[in-house]
């Protein structure tokens, strides 16, 4: 048997045993594919929450371009809003083909959140409940505080009670009133621009309309509008 001189096992065992060397340039390398990786789900992740973003918002205020006149309209809005009151929810069906104009108007003050927080600060039992700036009233008190009709007019559809409306001598001002009317009211034709009909939540108006108040027919406690939630289904 052929005997291995020693300096022929020495190379032999370092062929076999030595670590493997890593140039420069392959670390390099990998170290930009990893952060060229790590800015690309970045900017992936970026671009879809972006997007999501975006969609939640034109949920509520898509629009669509007309081929003809290069009009925008809107379109799909909202047909429902659920009133949340500290006595309890109250939904309305919104009059859109009818009243568009105050519809369009309660949807964007609902977007702004400005019914947060408001009071009924007019409860007349058998005629209104009335909901807005009560430092602001304007022409709005006189009749409000009569608390009864008047007069035999016509009976109007929109003036039925359990109707959703806004005061007319306030149409151009920067406040909006709201109207929740309790019973069927004929002479508030020349008052209210109705734009909405309660479906549910009647119990909750009459618990509303049954509340303590002043002689001035100011509830003696606060019932608030907490929030508004716009539905597209009731």
């Amino acid at each position: 048997m052929a005997k291995i001189k020693p300096q022929a096992l020495l190379l032999q065992s370092k062929k076999k045993k030595g670590p493997t060397r890593v140039s420069i340039t392959t670390i390099v390398t990998c170290n930009l594919l990893v952060i060229m990786t790590v800015l690309s789900l970045y900017a992936t992740y970026k671009h879809w929450y972006k997007r999501s973003g975006n969609q939640l918002t034109m949920d509520l205020t898509r629009f669509e371009r007309t081929e003809t006149s290069g009009e925008t309209k809107k379109f799909d809005l909202p047909g429902y809003a659920i009133i949340e009151t500290s006595k309890g929810l109250i939904t309305v069906e919104l009059h859109k083909d009818s009243s568009p104009e105050f519809v369009d108007k309660f949807l964007d003050l609902c977007l702004k959140g400005y019914f947060k927080g408001m009071h009924f600060h007019r409860v007349i039992k058998h005629f209104v409940i009335q909901g807005g700036d009560p430092q602001n009233l304007g022409a709005a008190e006189e009749w409000t505080l009569k608390g009864k009709p008047h007069g035999q007019l016509e009976m109007s559809p929109k003036h039925e009670a359990f109707m959703l409306g806004t005061t007319k001598v306030k149409r151009n001002a920067k406040g909006f009133e709201l109207f929740i009317t309790t019973a069927p009211i004929p002479d508030l034709n020349e008052k209210l621009y109705v734009f909405g009909r309660v479906i549910k939540g009647v119990d909750v108006v009459q618990e509303i309309e049954e509340v303590d108040t002043d002689e001035h027919y100011r509830p003696k406690s606060p019932i608030e509008i907490v929030n508004i939630t716009l539905k597209q289904e009731p």
